[in-house]
């Protein structure tokens, strides 16, 4: 009962949040919330530490942006394009990767993702080092004119709570909890006759095209994709996000994005523009050490023990 009032409460906030906050802002924060939830779902719930999935949101970006751009597809459908390919990157990636498991699976993912980045780095199609810029929003359904901030926002917000409702469907359900039990125990899931490969395997993909889902509609919001997309540094930044949010939690990955946004957001514009990184590194450290459940974990530890 708690948690669905703390739905509700969560999408009356949202619904009237562009009334009174910067939309444009606002709908960034929901594609890094929808990135660092589909990442908490091999991490958190899978036990998989990926340092690659800037691959596949940068990759969907890229291609978003050039089906949108140069084939002019309609957003809806560039937007599912640029999720497809971010599922069938996924999929390769995960054959390759899945059967190794600790250091091994996540320098794996990494070299991978940096062989994703220097393509588009020397691709014609992708802009090289300027990006690929000037990325047409077009229309939602045929008529929503999405260059009105607004109506993007609002469209941008229902990306987000189907790619949300996806997650948690997924993580309380039989493969969630199966899931679950291989991030635990492996040798006991596997002793039990479940195909751990498999499993894993599915959740890496479904991982991967959310993610991309998430990066596809960034492209559109700014009508632009660029390298840092794509590069390493965006891996690093969707694990901070995640493990200060809460991991192995539905909200809390949605949280820490939020957060990690907003500090982004406030510091580059101050004094510390310069040090925005330091102070990101110093929180992941304090996160680490004194809040290791982070923030949505270590509330509802809070209110455990209070009732």
């Amino acid at each position: 009962m708690n948690t669905k009032i703390g739905y509700i409460i969560a999408i009356a906030l949202l619904l009237v949040a562009p009334m009174v906050i910067y939309p444009v802002f606002l709908m960034k924060l929901l594609c890094f919330a929808l990135f660092a939830c589909a990442f908490n779902l091999i991490l958190g719930y899978g036990g998989l530490l990926s340092f690659g999935h800037a691959a596949f949101f940068g990759g969907a970006a890229y291609i978003t942006g050039h089906a949108l751009k140069v084939w002019g597809l309609p957003t809806e459908l560039g937007i599912l394009v640029g999720a497809g390919s971010a599922c069938i990157l996924g999929f390769a990636v995960g054959l390759l990767a899945i059967r190794r498991q600790g250091i091994y699976f996540a320098m794996i993912t990494l070299a991978l993702a940096q062989m994703v980045y220097f393509l588009f780095i020397s691709a014609d199609f992708s802009g090289g080092e300027n990006g690929l810029q000037g990325v047409p929003r077009g229309t939602a359904l045929g008529f929503i004119d999405l260059q009105n901030d607004m109506s993007m926002y609002y469209f941008v917000l229902a990306i987000f709570g189907l790619g949300y409702y996806i997650i948690a469907r997924t993580v309380y359900s039989p493969f969630g909890q199966v899931l679950s039990a291989i991030r635990d125990n492996e040798d006991r899931a596997t002793s039990l006759g479940y195909d751990v490969d498999r499993y894993k395997l599915l959740a890496f993909v479904l991982s991967a095209t959310l993610a991309g889902l998430a990066g596809s509609t960034k492209t559109v919001v700014f009508q632009l994709a660029s390298l840092t997309d794509a590069h390493w540094h965006m891996s690093g930044e969707v694990v901070l996000m995640t493990l200060l949010g809460g991991l192995g939690t539905i909200a809390g990955p949605a949280v820490g994005a939020g957060i990690i946004i907003a500090l982004q957001n406030y510091l580059a514009s101050g004094p510390l523009g310069a040090w925005v990184p330091v102070v990101l590194g110093v929180i992941f450290v304090i996160c680490v050490l004194a809040f290791r459940r982070g923030v949505v974990g270590e509330l509802k530890a809070l209110m455990r023990r209070s009732f």
